[in-house]
């Protein structure tokens, strides 16, 4: 099942395990989380090296990817692997069991929706299949933001409400470079809870304020990982597209209007590209909106 995954190196130390956007390649024949959310899209699960120490952020689509993550690493003399999780949907957790021995770090939101899903989520009566189980829960968590000391690095771990309430990304500052789970996405990022897109927006600003050189999100380009990420402007192309979604609840000829004018001005400049299969994403986001009934 990891024939078309891939190990990128955006920088020197930090590894990017990525698949997906593979044209007739599916995971499963039948409807399922993984193809529908993950591999569509593309996905990348990062590790951040410092000597023999590591930080998987994200333990990817099923424990076979977990797997092959943790063996790389072995091969790589790592000692030490610490977890992080960006967020509690099954995309970036199903891998889990493979570092069921290492510390597994989540803010406290996180971890309160893997708890509370974890029996449904186990029997596949949550998102369907495929199942996770045994679904391995976070050993440690925080709030707000969080210092972690990896080998000769610096990082904080930030706590964020943008795509999800629980979400976690990380600041490198040495660097300069944000690992931004699924905060932002290239295309667009997918919403899941519209009433809280002032706070969205709020801190997307707060992540501005860091001034990454580069920003390496989970669902995206892998050409453009690869070559080291995107520039910060990916946060205002986000920013840019909630408020249009924002506008879609009172416009509804702006409803009507494909991806691709939606963003035209990002999409322009150069700041995020065009991805045939985020117009079905567009769509449901636009769809959500109407449900939540913003004024």
């Amino acid at each position: 099942m990891t024939d078309h995954l891939r190990i990128l190196t955006p920088h020197k130390n930090i590894l990017a395990f990525y698949d997906g956007r593979v044209e007739g390649y599916r995971f499963l024949p039948e409807d399922n989380w993984v193809d529908d959310g993950a591999l569509s899209l593309g996905i990348a699960s990062y590790v951040i090296i410092s000597g023999d120490e590591a930080l998987v952020y994200d333990t990817h689509i099923s424990p076979t990817y977990g797997a092959y993550i943790r063996d790389h690493l072995k091969g790589l003399g790592i000692k030490k692997i610490t977890v992080l999780l960006s967020h509690w949907h099954l995309d970036h957790v199903a891998g889990t069991k493979l570092f069921a021995d290492c510390v597994v770090i989540a803010n406290k939101k996180t971890a309160a929706h893997l708890a509370h899903h974890k029996a449904a989520i186990e029997d596949g009566s949550y998102h369907g299949l495929p199942v996770i189980n045994p679904l391995i829960l976070p050993t440690q968590t925080f709030e707000g933001e969080m210092n972690f000391k990896l080998g000769d690095l610096n990082l904080v771990f930030i706590e964020a409400n943008i795509h999800s309430d629980d979400a976690t990304v990380v600041w490198i500052d040495e660097m300069e470079i944000l690992l931004a789970g699924d905060t932002m996405e290239d295309t667009v990022t997918y919403v899941g809870e519209p009433q809280d897109f002032e706070t969205h927006l709020a801190d997307l600003d707060r992540l501005w304020a860091l001034a990454p050189n580069r920003i390496l999100p989970n669902h995206g380009d892998p050409e453009i990982i690869a070559l080291g990420g995107y520039e910060k402007t990916l946060i205002r192309a986000t920013q840019q597209y909630i408020r249009m979604l924002k506008r879609c609840a009172t416009e509804p000829d702006l409803r009507e209007k494909p991806l691709q004018e939606i963003i035209a001005g990002p999409l322009q400049m150069g700041w995020v590209n065009l991805f045939g299969p985020y117009e079905a994403v567009h769509q449901q986001n636009v769809k959500r909106v109407l449900e939540a009934k913003l004024s």
